[in-house]
């Protein structure tokens, strides 16, 4: 497959850096610093010295990379300039940048952290040369943020396997009061997404009562909490097919016949918020208006906020999702971050509301989105509307 940066299209280069006035993208890593340089170069080994990737706007597009890194980008057709000491490559660096202005992987203040991947010292070695930095947030998001047509159809088969799966299991878990674990149900789960072909990394998120009320729950063997009745039960999956782009799916259900009045209350209120931001997103799309991750937060947050519940939703309501599960393009937060980035076709991310009382139980309910230029896709195509039941 042809790497990411050999396919960009130089006027649709040329126009996004008018945008952010800059000459070019100085892409840089260092040991899987900045998954954006992943995602452009699509490496085929270990990256373990310095790396700049150069993308005018005039001229040709090149990589400057260390001699012992050639097996990890020597099959990008963007041509390679290799440097073995530091001063080869500060010669290097001055001789291309010197008195330019570059977008780079930076955020003001910290203010989006998944944005700020170069050091302070890269930014001051440049400074040296007379180049300056300004941030290439609109370039992550339009050409490493947004999917291709291979990635997007290997995502809806990963959404679909893995909302059967969590269905499934959910529906044969809480039959089994007494006598199920979540760490024995986080190892079920994990042999059907192995048998399904489904990838993972980390394991699921198992949690039953007062344990789904921790948002990054990580069950053991040794502390597992057996199923009770009448308890809620929380299972978070996420995987991706052939090596692609991940899928991310949060499932709830109840050991019991007729949850409680606060358990349907705090799914209603959960689901609902998540309704509402897809159709924040929708409305916007219909009357040809561009809308930000932080208008879709403030869209799921103000249906808890109605219902009550505003201080348990302790997170953004989603995270940009692209070769990385939480990716590089714009979230759904303006909450822990203001993310204003845009959100534009071709991006993809999670919905996930959350409402955690503590020491009692805790509800999320998350889909994903490809934002299509038809508008937004929900994956999966049947997401839970209802609490899973005996």
């Amino acid at each position: 497959m042809m790497a990411l940066v050999d396919q960009i299209d130089a006027q649709q280069l040329r126009n996004a850096l008018k945008q952010v006035d800059a000459d070019g993208w100085l892409v840089y890593d260092f040991h899987g610093l900045n998954p954006v340089a992943a995602r452009l170069i699509g490496y085929k080994g270990m990256v373990t010295r310095r790396l700049f990737l150069w993308l005018p706007a005039e001229g040709s597009p090149v990589c400057i990379a260390h001699n012992i890194d050639t097996n990890a980008v020597s099959h990008i057709a963007t041509a390679i300039s290799f440097y073995t000491t530091w001063q080869q490559l500060h010669s290097q660096l001055e001789e291309r940048f010197a008195g330019k202005r570059v977008a780079m992987e930076l955020s003001a203040e910290n203010a989006v952290p998944y944005l700020d991947r170069v050091p302070a010292g890269v930014v001051e070695l440049l400074g040296k040369f007379g180049t300056s930095v300004v941030p290439s947030s609109t370039l992550v998001t339009e050409f490493a943020a947004c999917w291709s047509r291979e990635e997007l159809d290997s995502h809806r088969l990963a959404a679909e396997s893995i909302a059967e799966i969590a269905s499934g299991t959910l529906r044969s878990v809480i039959s089994e009061v007494g006598s199920v674990s979540e760490y024995q149900v986080q190892q079920r789960v994990i042999e059907a997404m192995t048998q399904a072909g489904l990838e993972i990394e980390d394991p699921p998120i198992v949690g039953f009562g007062p344990n789904a009320a921790n948002p990054h729950y990580d069950p053991t063997e040794e502390s597992s909490r057996t199923l009770q009745a009448d308890e809620v039960v929380l299972l978070d999956l996420f995987g991706k097919k052939d090596g692609f782009a991940w899928a991310d799916q949060t499932w709830m259900a109840f050991s019991g016949t007729k949850p409680p009045p606060d358990v349907v209350a705090v799914w209603e209120a959960t689901r609902d918020a998540r309704d509402a931001a897809v159709a924040r997103l929708r409305a916007a799309h219909d009357a040809g208006e561009t809308v930000t991750g932080a208008v879709l937060d403030d869209a799921a947050r103000a249906v808890l906020r109605e219902r009550g519940y505003a201080e348990w939703f302790t997170h953004r309501t989603g995270h940009s999702i692209d070769v990385a599960l939480h990716g590089s393009g714009p979230h759904l937060d303006n909450l822990e971050t203001n993310d204003e980035r845009v959100l534009i076709p071709g991006v993809v991310f999670s919905v996930e509301p959350g409402v955690y009382l503590t020491d009692r139980f805790g509800v999320r309910s998350e889909i994903n989105v490809v934002l299509t230029e038809n508008g937004p896709e929900v994956t999966p195509r049947v997401p839970q509307v209802d609490l899973i039941t005996l």
